[in-house]
């Protein structure tokens, strides 16, 4: 594996599967009465979170905490960044610090990029801007792969706002790694310019869609992104865009629904969809530390590949 996790396109599919393989024997450890592991004591994690995040910061701290790193969460709001100081001058206090590695969420697109240029250990991109966020790729697939089996040749439906969205674009290029066939569903208003050059197909008929689906994820709308108006109004997205109870009986039997997280419960998801027994969604938040704990040992602790 590589020192730093900053894009899901930088792993190859050797790196995919070690990490997604660790993560299934990490996972065995989460079910005993002790969940704690001695491989990174004396490391330290510091959590970096220039924008607010409940699931992510919680489960790299989970994670790291799990494996007896020391963890330091630093949160921009009541720091010396409130007062002006920069990413870098951020980053060399960090170094200073002593830190092992460095997960960092940002709403600069890129910001994990010049991170790694300015301190020496590990960084781990937990989302930057409209970019990316492997870590959340990793566990869909994880999360995929538990319920699924093998992603070669299975297809899964990516729907909503991917215009904004830094998980559809890591999971477009994690599950081509892993050999899955993506199709994007969103209105062409929410899609970016580049989608044309991602490995992956694009569909604005959801209910054509899913009657070949293995999988499929709906993206939450990110209103706090958007100043102009993407589509005439809640209703009609959920509308044309929405799973609802009827679409959902669309899908093949043993497909399985997805989703991020936060939901915008009634908008892009059926309240009764989301909590079925063939939605992922609590799993894949459970599994968000396990694969959070195999990147960690992966980089820190263990084997290279």
């Amino acid at each position: 594996m590589n020192r730093h996790l900053i894009s899901a396109g930088d792993l190859a599919k050797d790196d995919a599967l070690l990490i997604l393989d660790t993560a299934e024997e990490l996972a065995r450890v989460s079910e005993r009465s002790i969940k704690k592991l001695p491989t990174l004591r004396g490391r330290t994690v510091v959590n970096l979170f220039f924008e607010d995040s409940t699931r992510t910061r919680i489960s790299f701290e989970a994670a790291a905490k799990r494996l007896s790193a020391d963890v330091i969460n630093f949160s921009a709001k009541g720091s010396s960044v409130s007062k002006g100081e920069s990413l870098k001058d951020t980053a060399l206090t960090l170094e200073a610090m002593g830190a092992d590695a460095v997960v960092i969420r940002h709403s600069a697109s890129g910001a994990p990029y010049r991170l790694a240029t300015w301190v020496h250990g590990s960084v781990v991109n937990a989302g930057d801007g409209t970019h990316e966020h492997p870590t959340q790729a990793l566990l869909d697939a994880f999360s995929m792969r538990r319920r699924l089996g093998s992603l070669e040749g299975r297809k899964v439906t990516i729907v909503g706002d991917v215009l904004h969205s830094r998980v559809a674009r890591s999971n477009v290029l994690l599950l081509h790694t892993l050999g899955a066939e993506v199709t994007l569903v969103a209105p062409p208003t929410l899609l970016p310019v580049s989608v044309g050059a991602w490995p992956c197909e694009v569909s604005y008929d959801l209910d054509a869609v899913l009657p070949k689906s293995d999988a499929v994820m709906m993206l939450r709308v990110q209103k706090e992104r958007m100043n102009a108006a993407y589509f005439p109004s809640e209703r009609e997205y959920s509308r044309r865009y929405g799973l609802d109870r009827d679409r959902f009986a669309k899908l093949p039997d043993d497909a399985i629904v997805m989703h991020p997280g936060p939901m915008n419960r009634g908008m892009e998801i059926a309240a009764e969809v989301a909590d079925s027994a063939r939605s992922t969604i609590v799993e894949q938040v459970a599994n968000g530390v396990t694969i959070r704990m195999a990147v960690l040992y992966l980089l820190l602790g263990g084997e290279t590949a």
